[in-house]
């Protein structure tokens, strides 16, 4: 009783119930999708990846991070094996619609991307944790980028654009906080600026152009690459104040709306559950990154500030990319929404983080 009395005690009940209520947004997408289909196979096994993931979440936020923060070596080498991970994608992983994204475990897909994100977030806290006040030196930087971009290459040539620009915003997101110089910013985006030229002309696959262009110019292609964006906007608008109501969704139960249990599912809320559902669901979002942004500003060393600080830039990027993707605002570059977007690695990965960020508080 006392070691479960301990483990209650140690909770942050606030991110819990924040990220809960999150997912009970999503199973409600994932049911209306997999209700138009005929198939609610998705939604029981997320219930499944929301169970564990509550499992994990408690099995490291009673696990002492320290152990990992101050070993150096260990942090390398996870690194090490998330980048074998990542290549092995290109040698193992089945094509499914067209990439190679998931290694498939049995009946379920998991993606090496998830763990290299919670990895990358402790070696760049870590390396910048002991160098926070040498952050005047450029190197510095250029050696942080090196980690992040040699993941980022694994990643981009999978292909995934949406994956690759979520951990160089997490790695900007950690600069920021870290304290970079406004000129070393400047010659960075320069560099990138550069880089997302020569992308364009010698590294994008030609569907990647379309969905640049579809966005640019919708009108080029309708019934192609701008349908799901205009299926989304479609959802989205008729949803108007109250909803269509749970499996009502037009969009969704004709099957006008594609990947609406992962890429669109924010489509599917609005859509059922009109404005004021797509409103509690912004302020549960905002309330849970909210209280991470707490964390990082209550930390008492640097490494759990920049730790805090990097997981809620990841939510934050992933959650406005997602929605700007639904309302027609950025690219589609198939980023899911956290805690709402069917998929267990996703999932079971957040709530790790989750996890670890209580264990900063339990363990100073």
């Amino acid at each position: 009783m006392d070691f479960l009395k301990n483990i209650l005690q140690n909770l942050n009940w606030k991110i819990v119930a924040a990220a809960a209520i999150l997912v009970c947004f999503g199973l409600l997408g994932i049911f209306s999708s997999g209700w138009a289909k005929g198939d609610l196979n998705n939604f029981y096994k997320q219930i499944v990846f929301f169970s564990v993931g509550i499992l994990l979440m408690v099995f490291f936020s009673l696990f002492d991070y320290r152990l990992v923060k101050n070993n150096s070596y260990l942090i390398l080498a996870l690194y090490g094996v998330c980048l074998l991970s990542l290549l092995g994608l290109h040698f193992f992983a089945p094509i499914i619609k067209g990439t190679r994204g998931w290694y498939r475990i049995g009946g379920f897909n998991f993606d090496p991307i998830e763990p290299t994100k919670i990895v990358l977030l402790f070696l760049l806290a870590k390396y910048f944790s002991g160098r926070h006040v040498e952050m005047y030196k450029f190197r510095h930087i250029v050696l942080s980028g090196f980690y992040v971009f040699a993941a980022a290459i694994f990643i981009f040539i999978k292909p995934d654009m949406g994956g690759t620009m979520v951990l160089v915003l997490m790695w900007l997101g950690v600069l920021l906080v870290s304290g970079i110089k406004t000129k070393h910013l400047i010659v960075i985006l320069l560099c990138f600026l550069i880089v997302a030229t020569l992308g364009w002309s010698f590294v994008m696959k030609p569907y990647q152009k379309d969905r640049i262009l579809s966005f640019m110019f919708p009108e080029l292609d309708p019934l192609g690459s701008s349908w799901s964006q205009d299926q989304a906007k479609i959802a989205i608008g008729s949803g108007q104040i109250w909803g269509q109501g749970l499996a009502q969704g037009s969009q969704v139960q004709y099957g006008f709306l594609p990947e609406s249990h992962t890429d669109f599912i924010f489509s599917v809320i609005a859509q059922e559950w009109g404005i004021v559902g797509v409103f509690a669901l912004f302020f549960v979002y905002g309330f849970l990154i909210w209280e991470i942004l707490s964390i990082a500003a209550r930390a008492r060393d640097n490494f759990s500030k920049l730790f805090a600080a990097g997981f809620a830039v990841i939510l934050i990027s992933q959650f406005f990319i997602n929605i700007g993707m639904n309302l027609s605002m950025l690219p589609v570059v198939g980023i899911y929404l956290p805690f709402i977007s069917y998929g267990g690695s996703g999932l079971m990965f957040s709530f790790i983080a989750l996890g670890i960020l209580q264990s900063l508080k339990t363990h100073k």
